[in-house]
């Protein structure tokens, strides 16, 4: 199964969950000090939200997958395209351990393609540092270790 991913750099967490709750009609699935996620079914969609972002708005958009066959779909649908997809591989982001990859739509937007193994206790994977986790720079290059071409995060 699939999902959209849609995460929000946003100002104020309180605020904005207070607001997200009203719209959404439920609370988060998961709440930490710096970020939000709601599991949505209807429409079926991982919305998160965190303060953590270089901007506000729309920080990036994506796809989840439950199985690992979907991830290697999209990837090769991808790369069948001729779009240069960065394999990030296993990540620690956005208090989940992931295997993802990047590629950005013609209008500049990130989007990932991943897959959630289970929940971190971490934003990303190193404790104490306060960087961001997830996004691609541009020019996208493969990520690994503490991400050095990464601007912000979240699956």
């Amino acid at each position: 199964m699939k999902r959209l991913h849609i995460h929000m750099g946003v100002e104020n967490l309180e605020n904005a969950i207070h607001f997200y709750n009203a719209l959404f009609g439920k609370r988060p699935s998961k709440i930490k000090p710096d970020y939000a996620k709601w599991m949505l079914e209807n429409p079926h969609v991982n919305f998160a939200i965190s303060t953590r972002t270089g901007k506000m708005g729309v920080d990036h958009l994506g796809i989840q997958v439950d199985e690992e066959h979907e991830l290697s779909e999209i990837r090769d649908r991808l790369n069948s395209a001729n779009m240069a997809v960065t394999k990030e591989g296993e990540a620690v982001c956005c208090y989940a351990r992931s295997e993802k990859s990047w590629v950005h739509d013609p209008a500049g937007i990130p989007w990932e393609a991943y897959r959630t193994m289970e929940d971190a206790e971490t934003f990303n994977g190193e404790k104490g540092l306060e960087s961001a986790c997830c996004t691609p720079q541009e020019p996208m290059s493969s990520c690994g270790g503490p991400h050095p071409t990464t601007e912000a995060c979240c699956s």
